[in-house]
């Protein structure tokens, strides 16, 4: 989450927004059909447009993913990890996917 975006990410018209679009959606990503965790943004939010709620609370620019597909569609890549942990349990940078083997 970025700085400018995190309160609009922590409020309540957000969270209500999501968990009604999941809703509509049956929990089900749009593009596999696998379960549906998170609510990507179709237009995505930038400093200039977080303010505006026909493309930050509605429904028409909204889309239910699983997070292979967000990953997909974010980092252009669905293996990508933003964290992993080792053996003991500890956070740690996940793996490069594109390193060679």
């Amino acid at each position: 989450m970025k700085e400018w975006n995190k309160k609009f990410y922590q409020s309540k018209q957000w969270r209500n927004c999501r968990k009604s679009y999941l809703i509509t959606q049956n929990y089900i990503c749009e593009r596999c059909g696998e379960i549906a965790k998170i609510v990507h943004h179709k237009t995505y939010l930038t400093p200039e447009n977080i303010t505006d709620p026909s493309i930050t609370l509605a429904h028409d620019n909204l889309e239910a993913l699983c997070q292979p597909c967000h990953n997909t569609e974010t980092f252009g890549n669905p293996k990508a990890q933003r964290y992993a942990f080792d053996a003991a349990g500890n956070m740690t940078r996940p793996p490069d996917p594109t390193a060679a083997p």
